[in-house]
């Protein structure tokens, strides 16, 4: 593990994110907003609303430019997000998880907090001179994140469809010549 379990699940959540606006568009539903608080496990409050699947749809474009910054341009927009906030770090423990940082209330709206969380996570990105881990897609078609978490730095396509497609291409290349 390069980061710890809150750091990782924070900048997967964020690439998510802003991956779920690119073709063919995600996290349309309040379903599926329920999901994505479940699958990165999130606490604290979710209003289950409309009006919240807005808020959080509504933060992609800023998350994308954090998580697209260089290091120096990074460090000023999470310091800009954690003021903006009023983030306050404290550690907690709850459910299943150990201790951890949170910087806002938990009854903090969640799009509140999905900012606060990923200024956070991308602090330990800065810190340890890991932006490289943060990209855009290879393909050439796809504007997506790729938040690569593996020992090797390999990852390099934003999904399963992205990489197949590639490979397909690279392959029909390869028997062309």
């Amino acid at each position: 593990m390069i980061f710890a379990h809150d750091t990782e699940m924070s900048l997967l959540a964020a690439v998510a994110l802003v991956n779920s606006a690119e073709p063919p568009e995600t996290l349309t539903t309040v379903a599926e907003l329920d999901d994505f608080f479940e699958q990165y496990e999130y606490t604290g409050r979710h209003d289950r609303t409309v009006a919240e699947l807005v808020h959080v749809r509504a933060l992609r474009p800023r998350l994308r430019a954090l998580l697209t910054a260089d290091r120096d341009m990074a460090a000023g927009l999470v310091n800009d997000m954690l003021a903006e906030f009023r983030a306050v770090p404290r550690l907690v423990r709850h459910d299943r998880a150990d201790w951890h940082v949170h910087a806002v209330a938990d009854d903090a709206p969640w799009a509140t907090r999905i900012v606060v969380e990923t200024a956070m996570a991308m602090i330990d990105v800065i810190r340890e001179g890991e932006s490289s881990r943060l990209g855009v897609c290879a393909d050439d078609d796809c504007a997506g994140l790729v938040l690569d978490l593996s020992r090797n730095r390999s990852r390099r396509f934003c999904s399963v469809a992205c990489t197949n497609r590639n490979a397909a291409a690279a392959y029909r290349a390869r028997r062309r010549a």
